[in-house]
């Protein structure tokens, strides 16, 4: 994938994963991070468990999403501690 490419995909998954586990986005450069980091977590969990959605635009944008809900839960799960 290009870099706009991996910038339109992660502020996708950003945003649908703020929506997902806050209830709403944390704004574009933050739901960009987030989505990257969070493509970056899901490749590296989804490698562990042996499971490939694919190599399109929606297998990187699902697997970027459930990534960052995950790094988001964890993050959330610091805060309170």
């Amino acid at each position: 994938m290009g870099f706009i490419a991996w910038i339109v995909v992660g502020a996708i998954a950003g945003w649908l994963a703020g929506v997902l586990v806050k209830g709403g986005g944390f704004g574009l450069l933050a739901d960009i991070g987030v989505g990257i980091v969070g493509a970056f977590i899901g490749g590296w969990l989804f490698g562990l468990l042996g499971i490939h959605l694919g190599n399109g635009w929606i297998g990187s944008l699902v697997t970027a999403v459930i990534g960052a809900v995950v790094l988001l839960f964890v993050v959330r799960l610091i805060k309170r501690a």
